[in-house]
């Protein structure tokens, strides 16, 4: 049983009567009141203590122990002596007219910081998705950030099909590791909009994106002292992708068993070779043994990490060069891709071994994004979705 000290506790105040609670499977019931004190009228500013009659008013509060609970609140209507004027007493706890109190709207914003859905945690508040949604509009909308002071800036894309729009776009300060700014589209108009507005991009020594070509145009007219840079992760992939291109091929023209001997064993072409077992490695050789092509996509994938382990730029410039004859000389079909891109962005790829940040910071943002849109089932309203991002990922 619930004592009164507990309920003092509960309410923040020391003004509230614990009479009764009720109990049952579902749902708990404390019946209340506040002591009696005198009360100024509204109307012409007197003090009376004199009460009118009593109401008793049922509202939602914070649930207790995994149920919904109710305050029964039994209410004074005062009257004043000098006007007339009937007026009920102030609660703290209790807004005008509300039939929740204010700590359970609170509550309910402080759940939307996580990743939950807002129908989960109406479910869990024991309110409507409505009520939710109405309590989180009323949150003031988090200040754009008009100057930036960081030396890098990171953009990237997320698929959002919020507000019309197929993807909207990330700004992070990988310095600070926190989001800048979501915007509701990915396109050059957007783009400038935001950008020709915001202070400080004269500071900025590195801007880090992908291979979206909007992204470069952008930082060639905005950020014209900073370094462009290609992530590490987004060229990388290349590599990893044309060598599970080779697998695949090589396994279609197989038996069932082999091909489905190759599928399971496709994390070991993928896995660093010194990280390998002997038994791994054997296992290896004789996927090499059914295909020589298999061998030279797995060669020019280990070749690759001496490009990774560049430790600047000059030294990058050299490697890379040496990878991509490596991988023409090849003759894999799978690498052109791959070639092609390495030759479009060369500057910018190698201007990331010059620099201390990276998207990781964007990509874990992105992560969670994507667990926030799959837990709602997606956004129709952008400014909710961008509200509920940077409420839930931090600013």
């Amino acid at each position: 049983m619930l004592n009164h000290n507990y309920i003092t506790e509960l309410l923040k105040s020391k003004d509230i009567i614990l009479h009764q609670v009720v109990e049952n499977e579902k749902e708990v019931e404390l019946h209340i009141s506040q002591m009696q004190k005198p009360h100024e009228c509204p109307k012409c500013g007197s003090i009376t203590s004199k009460i009118h009659d009593y109401r008793v008013q049922r509202v939602k509060d914070v649930p207790i122990m995994g149920k919904e609970t109710y305050l029964v609140l039994r209410k004074r209507r005062y009257v004043c002596k000098k006007c007339g004027k009937k007026f009920f007493e102030h609660i703290n706890f209790l807004g005008k007219r509300q039939r929740m109190t204010n700590r359970l709207a609170a509550y309910i914003i402080s759940q939307l910081s996580s990743l939950s859905s807002m129908k989960e945690v109406a479910r869990q508040t024991n309110v409507s998705v409505t009520t939710v949604m109405r309590l989180f509009d009323k949150v003031s909308p988090t200040k754009k950030i008009e100057d930036f002071s960081s030396e890098a800036i990171c953009i990237d894309e997320f698929k959002g099909n919020a507000g019309g729009a197929k993807y909207q776009c990330i700004i992070v300060d990988p310095v600070k590791k926190q989001i800048v700014e979501i915007l509701k589209d990915r396109r050059q108009d957007v783009l400038i909009e935001y950008f020709k507005g915001l202070k400080g991009r004269d500071k900025v020594k590195y801007f880090i994106c992908d291979m979206w070509r909007q992204f470069v145009e952008i930082a060639k007219i905005y950020f014209k002292n900073a370094k462009i840079v290609i992530d590490k992760f987004h060229f990388t992939r290349y590599v990893y992708w044309a060598t599970e291109g080779v697998r695949k091929r090589v396994q279609k023209e197989l038996e069932d068993n082999l091909r489905k001997y190759f599928k399971r064993s496709r994390k070991l072409l993928l896995k660093s070779y010194e990280e390998l077992t002997a038994e791994q490695r054997e296992e290896l050789e004789v996927m090499f043994w059914y295909s020589e092509d298999l061998r030279k996509a797995h060669r020019l994938k280990e070749e690759f990490r001496k490009v990774l382990e560049s430790s600047n730029s000059a030294e990058a410039r050299v490697e890379l060069k040496k990878w991509i004859e490596a991988a023409e000389r090849s003759g894999l079909s799978e690498f052109c891709r791959c070639i092609k891109v390495f030759r479009n962005w060369f500057s910018e790829i190698v201007n990331s071994f010059d620099v201390p940040y990276t998207n990781s910071a964007t990509e874990g943002f992105n992560n969670k994004i994507k667990v926030l849109k799959r837990n709602a089932f997606g956004y129709r309203n952008f400014e909710r979705f961008r509200k509920r991002i940077l409420y839930s990922c931090g600013s």
